[in-house]
């Protein structure tokens, strides 16, 4: 795509424009080029990375690309900058952690934010405008055909997170009106998550199975581990403090954390809305867990317990 692109009217409509540069918009492009220097190494060292081969052919593509794009600005600013070495280092690490498709969808998305910057450069090169459409189009095509193993089980993680969220935040909440004591809510709360973790996981095994679907033992497991993690981290408050009410306090908090975070996870990964879906989880957990303290409130008054 970016070879040739200097030749013709391009290339005498930027030979001239190269002699005009002011230092502001000599610094633009330099930094255009740094950046896509930055990510065509980032994207080598993932191709590297890749097990499969056709994610590391598709990898290596964006990363060729992505230096065809570097050598155009390198071309039309008349200097050669080279790669940020800590940012190829920052995005390889996220990578590592978080998986391949986040990773890159993650880094594509700064390259988006810098499209309001590109309006700088077009008055002088206004051929640069189509050619940045069509890198950013080609290169989120090239990323929807990478394959995760990861992301197949999203659905499983969903399940996991979604009802531990919604059970154990509505439990707990009920608990703290109910009972009073951090300890023993902390206990209550640890005996029902576990058994309601391995009933999900079961439950999710038997789905999966009843369905026909490959790897049903994989999907329970990442079911579980989802639930299970939820719930030490609701519980965690409740074992740091004495005050009943700080600890439900700190667990909606944690709640409305976590859901955060698994929905900007999956928005970035899968190209999806965060603000749907967070709001749609957000609103259900915390509708359940109050709820579930007026219902604790009322059992309390009820049998006039005093704990």
């Amino acid at each position: 795509m970016t070879r040739g692109v200097l030749a013709g009217p391009f290339f005498l409509s930027t030979m001239k424009a190269m002699t005009n540069l002011s230092p502001a918009l000599k610094k633009t492009l330099l930094q255009f080029q740094q950046s896509e220097r930055t990510e065509a190494l980032v994207y080598d060292r993932l191709a590297n990375m890749a097990k499969l081969p056709h994610n590391r052919e598709v990898l290596q593509k964006i990363a060729n690309e992505e230096r065809g794009h570097a050598k155009i600005w390198e071309q039309i600013a008349g200097k050669y900058v080279g790669p940020n070495k800590l940012r190829v280092w920052k995005w390889v690490t996220i990578t590592r952690i978080f998986g391949l498709t986040f990773g890159a969808r993650f880094m594509e998305r700064g390259e988006e934010q810098a499209q309001k910057t590109y309006k700088k450069i077009i008055p002088q090169f206004p051929e640069a405008e189509r050619i940045m459409k069509d890198e950013e189009q080609h290169e989120q095509a090239l990323i929807e055909l990478l394959n995760e193993k990861k992301l197949e089980y999203v659905g499983s993680v969903v399940l996991g997170l979604n009802d531990a969220l919604v059970e154990l935040s509505g439990a707990l909440a009920g608990f703290s009106f109910a009972i009073q004591n951090t300890h023993v809510i902390a206990l209550l709360g640890i005996i029902t998550g576990v058994a309601a973790s391995l009933s999900m996981a079961a439950s999710e095994y038997l789905s999966s199975k009843e369905e026909g679907k490959e790897n049903a033992l994989t999907s329970s497991l990442y079911t579980g581990v989802a639930y299970i993690s939820t719930v030490a981290l609701l519980i965690l408050p409740y074992l740091i403090f004495h005050s009943y009410v700080h600890a439900l306090i700190a667990m909606l908090v944690v709640v409305l954390l976590v859901i955060a975070g698994f929905n900007f996870y999956i928005s970035v990964a899968k190209n999806e809305s965060f603000k749907t879906r967070f709001w749609e989880m957000a609103l259900i957990s915390f509708g359940v867990a109050a709820i579930s303290f007026s219902i604790g409130v009322a059992v309390r008054l009820w049998l006039g317990l005093d704990m």
